[in-house]
């Protein structure tokens, strides 16, 4: 592995150590500790897991593209049908263009996700349609394998820029058609998604409440009341 990688994931962690102890980090509870004479973050999955939140408001403050491709690599390594990666994003950092995005994707009744406008970057996630297993799993199951693995490819990039500390957000409501027209996006590709990120202006303090594991999981068996309506569902997304 080359120094370069090495003193970035390092400065990243340095900075993340630094904003943690002022109060100005995620709130995620750290332990540190040593390896071959440097600091290693040693915060589980599950803590990352369990600090991101939806962010849907950013402070005016550049993301660097090392953090940036750290993020995508998270998602490259992602895993997929048949190993299809139907996965691609366009990354928009330059302001003026990602005004226009922000102008295309948000216009009219999609107005309600117009906040994504205030992070320094958009992230486009766009999905390539024409892969066998694709057209397999559509016909004999039933079943968008692309989505699936675009889920899984993106939520590695949102982990990723959690452990960083960035903020993002998925949003799945824009104008993809206005989208389109404007980066001219070939038709072999659907558009899926965009991602804010940028640095958190504020963070929702507490998790959504989510359902108790018992509830979703069982061992050997589908549990009691599995077929049951939760009035709880729907409450929103954090």
């Amino acid at each position: 592995m080359s120094a370069g990688p090495i003193s970035i994931r390092r400065r990243v962690r340095l900075d993340r150590r630094s904003r943690l102890e002022s109060g100005d980090g995620p709130g995620i509870a750290i332990r540190w500790g040593l390896e071959a004479g440097r600091q290693v973050n040693m915060a589980t999955i599950l803590d990352i897991v369990r600090s991101r939140r939806s962010i849907r408001r950013f402070l005016p403050r550049e993301v660097g593209r090392h953090e940036l491709r750290l993020c995508l690599e998270a998602a490259r390594l992602a895993p997929s049908a048949d190993n299809a990666q139907p996965w691609r994003f366009v990354v928009v950092d330059d302001p003026e263009l990602k005004s226009r995005v922000c102008a295309a994707a948000f216009s009219g009744i999609y107005g309600l996700s117009r906040f994504a406008a205030q992070a320094p970057v958009v992230v486009i996630v766009l999905a390539r349609l024409d892969f066998l297993a694709n057209r397999l799993g559509r016909r004999i199951q039933g079943t968008q394998f692309y989505l699936l693995d675009i889920g899984i490819a993106v939520e590695h990039f949102i982990l990723q820029a959690e452990e960083l500390g960035l903020g993002t957000c998925w949003v799945g409501w824009f104008n993809s058609r206005a989208l389109r027209r404007l980066l001219r996006v070939p038709r072999k590709f659907r558009l899926v998604a965009l991602l804010p990120v940028g640095y958190p202006a504020s963070r929702p303090p507490q998790e959504t409440k989510r359902k108790p594991l018992d509830d979703i999981a069982w061992f050997n068996a589908v549990g009691p009341g599995a077929g049951e309506t939760d009035p709880g569902e729907g409450s929103g997304g954090s």
